[in-house]
């Protein structure tokens, strides 16, 4: 492995530890994640699908990226929230998981952009939620209520009992609604961990399960090079790109994203929403 996939590996499996506590998890690549062979050939060999739609055997459609045919991608920027992350706001360890800077950057240059957020921190920070929602280049997609695995072996978050999957992910739709906006039935898993009965899990609700093909690796790195070279040195036309707006998660996303901008706009690449880049 090279020294960035060491990066981006360990990158990783730090901030999932932090979320989710515990001991440090072992390293492990992204070919972890199984994924239905159907589902897969269904969605991403030609990189486009429709929210809602269904695969052979009812499984959501999972996408990794868009199509290669087109000069766009996307950013994607998750909004993680676990109990033991409202612990460490409640006792001061940390002062904020909310990335203003970030957020304000993306405003005042008006770059589209979609925001996975889980139910909780859509709860712990209302206004940002508002402010994302009334923001009509930002679109809104679900991330889980409290960043809990859907899998065994997930990065030591806690684990969703298979019960609770189906009513996880509807209490976050429900929480989401209010803020109007551009919602959609995208979803993202915790830790991009999944397997076949997760996905029958969601099945009743409607979604496309969105992973990615861009680790930034931001959570926990130590300076903005190290993301933009991540970014930089992945991405290529119909990229989805997975960052965090979880300021105490990730520090340097905001410092990170003016040079990822001009990097784009050097490849002729033009940041979008995911429903436009999978339209």
């Amino acid at each position: 492995m090279s020294i960035l996939g060491r990066f981006l590996a360990a990158a990783l499996v730090l901030m999932l530890t932090a979320c989710g506590a515990g001991e440090p998890a072992p390293v492990v690549t992204a070919s972890r994640t199984p994924v239905p062979e159907a589902t897969v050939e269904a969605t991403t060999e030609s990189g486009r699908a429709t929210p809602g739609a269904r695969a052979s055997g009812s499984l959501p459609p999972v996408v990794r990226h868009g199509p290669r045919d087109t000069e766009k991608v996307a950013l994607t920027f998750d909004a993680d929230m676990t109990d033991a992350m409202k612990a460490r706001l409640s006792n001061g360890t940390v002062s904020s998981y909310a990335n203003l800077r970030l957020l304000a950057l993306l405003e005042t240059r008006r770059i589209p952009a979609t925001f996975f957020v889980t139910g909780q921190w859509a709860e712990q920070y209302p206004d940002v939620t508002r402010r994302i929602a009334g923001n009509p280049r930002f679109e809104i997609a679900n991330h889980s209520y409290e960043h809990a695995a859907f899998t065994g072996d997930c990065y030591n978050l806690p684990r969703l009992a298979p019960g609770e999957m189906t009513g996880d992910v509807d209490k976050t739709f429900t929480t989401l609604h209010p803020y109007g906006g551009r919602q959609t039935r995208y979803f993202r898993f915790p830790g991009l961990c999944h397997d076949r009965a997760a996905l029958r899990a969601l099945a009743p609700l409607g979604v496309t399960v969105v992973d990615g093909d861009v680790v930034s690796g931001d959570p926990f790195a130590r300076g903005a090079g190290p993301v933009i070279d991540a970014v930089l040195s992945q991405v290529k036309p119909g990229s989805i790109v997975i960052m965090h707006i979880t300021e105490a998660n990730a520090r340097y996303t905001d410092d990170a994203l003016p040079a990822i901008l001009a990097g784009l706009r050097r490849r002729g690449l033009e940041p979008v929403t995911l429903s436009e880049l999978l339209a």
